[in-house]
């Protein structure tokens, strides 16, 4: 699975722990940034790393920001892509049941590092349920 990364500075520091995670968990990942606390725009990040998802570059995307919402509202407008906002771990487990969702984004001002490695665990390493009901339900987000 290959996974693309991207944070602003409000993220920059927790991106640094999740990217180490991926490392340690044998992950491909591209990370495409910030790569410092300096001030930037959110939109960016979120826009490559959505579009990246959506044309099969990676297979998912990881967002930070600092409270998670921005780089998820962004994600969001990217056709195809299924960004959930997600700062606990039934939630992370959940979206990818019930919502398969593509791209997760996390406030790197909202939760600590050893939360957020779990939620990216669970969230990378949980397969969509496939059931008939889910399936007819993501189906309706596409339309």
């Amino acid at each position: 699975m290959k996974v693309g990364i991207g944070a602003d500075h409000g993220g920059y520091e927790l991106k640094l722990k999740i990217v180490e995670y991926l490392k340690s968990a044998g992950f491909e990942y591209e990370d495409v940034g910030t790569n410092s606390k300096e001030s930037c725009d959110y939109n960016e990040f979120a826009k490559t790393v959505a579009e990246g998802v959506a044309s099969g570059k990676y297979d998912r995307g990881i967002l930070i920001c600092g409270t998670g919402i921005g780089t998820n509202i962004q994600a969001n407008k990217v056709k195809g892509v299924r960004g959930a906002l997600v700062h606990d771990m039934f939630s992370a487990k959940a979206t990818r049941l019930h919502n398969d969702s593509n791209v997760l984004s996390m406030g790197g001002r909202i939760i600590g590092d050893e939360l957020a490695k779990a939620i990216t665990e669970i969230w990378l390493t949980t397969e969509f349920s496939g059931d008939e009901r889910h399936k007819r339900r993501v189906s309706k987000l596409e339309s």
